[in-house]
Formats: structure tokens, sequence, C-alpha cells
């Protein structure tokens, strides 16, 4: 498994919750954000992730500061849509653990995926965040005119995990997807769910998988709109903590 994923993700198939910026001002975006923190980190989550879903940057701005001094036990994570460049910014002034991409190969045709990939390299020498990348991911156009397996080839050498969706927010993964994901990327680079997962198919996916983002199944509607729900998100890491129980007795018989 990547050395810098596992330094940071100590837990077995670690599940991240988001944070989405719901609300109709700046002061209720920032009140919700803390309340949806505490309840994922009371009920199990490993992380949040902070992304400017609903809010505007000064949005995340405000809820990274608030995590820096409230929650110095808290992972962070952050997702600036439409500005990476913003991201890795941010990460040099707050704490951010990790830092995800909606794609970090394929959508690019090749000459513009050349300074991409120049760029991308120059920021991560900036800080010390792992990178959670996409490829082939949800609302991304696929333009680099290579195969799948060429793109999740270059996506491994771009970040520390790959994150996999099918093809829009709350849509469950495509398990074969996510096994053809893994037969490219070979078990010990991280791959991790991004859409999709629920109490019903938590187990299923995560058997492929190494972990998950959860955004849409954690809210009291189960949409992407609605606030997060503790008995939503109890429900689903129950499922995953009986999962990571059954691996550590696996181990154990193994190591017997």
């Amino acid at each position: 498994m990547n050395n810098r994923f596992r330094e940071i993700f100590v837990t077995p198939k670690p599940i991240l919750g988001m944070l989405h910026l719901t609300g109709s001002s700046a002061e209720e975006r920032l009140e919700i954000a803390r309340k949806e923190t505490g309840t994922l980190i009371e009920n199990g989550v490993d992380g949040v992730i902070v992304e400017n879903y609903f809010g505007d940057k000064d949005d995340v701005r405000r809820v990274l500061e608030w995590l820096e001094t409230r929650n110095p036990g808290v992972l962070v994570g952050l997702n600036v849509l439409r500005d990476h460049r913003l991201a890795f910014e941010l990460a040099k002034q707050f704490r951010v653990d990790f830092i995800q991409m909606d794609s970090v190969a394929g959508h690019l045709p090749p000459e513009e995926d050349k300074d991409f990939a120049v760029e991308l390299a120059e920021l991560r020498d900036g800080v010390s965040s792992v990178l959670l990348g996409g490829v082939r991911f949800k609302y991304q156009p696929v333009k680099s005119g290579r195969s799948e397996p060429e793109d999740l080839a270059l996506g491994k050498e771009r970040c520390d995990a790959i994150v996999v969706t099918s093809d829009a927010t709350g849509q469950v993964t495509d398990l074969d997807k996510v096994r053809r994901f893994r037969a490219t990327t070979g078990s010990d680079f991280p791959l991790l769910i991004g859409a999709g997962l629920t109490a019903a198919n938590a187990r299923e996916q995560l058997l492929e998988a190494d972990g998950a983002i959860v955004g849409s199944y954690f809210k009291d509607t189960y949409a992407d709109t609605g606030i997060v729900d503790g008995a939503h998100v109890a429900e689903l890491m129950n499922v995953v903590e009986n999962l990571r129980g059954e691996s550590a007795a696996s181990a154990m018989r193994v190591e017997a």
C-alpha cells in the first residue's frame, strides 16, 4: 500500500465524509459545517472533506480555519472545485492532510496534459498533503486519446490514491469499473470509491476498494442538498466496522 497514503490513513478502509457547505448565508454555512463535522466524527467517520459544492472559496477558508483551531485531531481534506491551484495554496496556509482532485489524468488533450503534469508536480512539491486523484471521474470529459489503463498508469504517477466513480453524484459506482481499475492499479495502490456508497452496498464495494468518500448517503434526504444525519452515518459505519473486524480476524488466522 502506498506509504504516503498509509501514513495519513492508519485505519483500514477509511471513510471520508463530505462537507458540501450548504446554507443561505456565510454564517449559516459555517454553522452547518460545524454541526456536520461533529455528527460525522461522533459516528466514526475517519475524516472530512471541505468542498465548495454549494459555498464559495471564502466559505472554504472559514471552515478550514475553524477546523484548525477547534478540531486539531480531525483528518482534514480539501477539494476546491474548478480551482485545484487554490487547493494547494490553502494547503500551505492551513493544516490540510489530503487534497482531492476530481481528475489527475484523462480529462485533457495530450498537448494540454503535458503542461498540466508539470504544473501538478510543482504544486505537489510545495505541500505535504496526500493527493487523492480521480481518473475517468464523474462529470469529467475524456480527451486524452489514451486507453483507460494508460490513463490509470499516469494517474498512479501523479497521486497517492485513485478515486473511482460512475457518472454522477450519488450514483452507485459501477462494480465492474471498480474491478477494472483494481486489476490495472494492482492491490498495493490505494483505490477509493468516490460516489454512491450506501449501507446496502458498502460491504460489496469495500471488498474491492480501500476506502470511500461519502456525501449523499450521509444526508437526511439521501441527496446532496440535505444535512448530515447521524443515524445514516452510524448505519453505514456499522457495516464498515464489521468488515474491518472480519479483515482483522482473517489476518490473525493467516498469521497463526
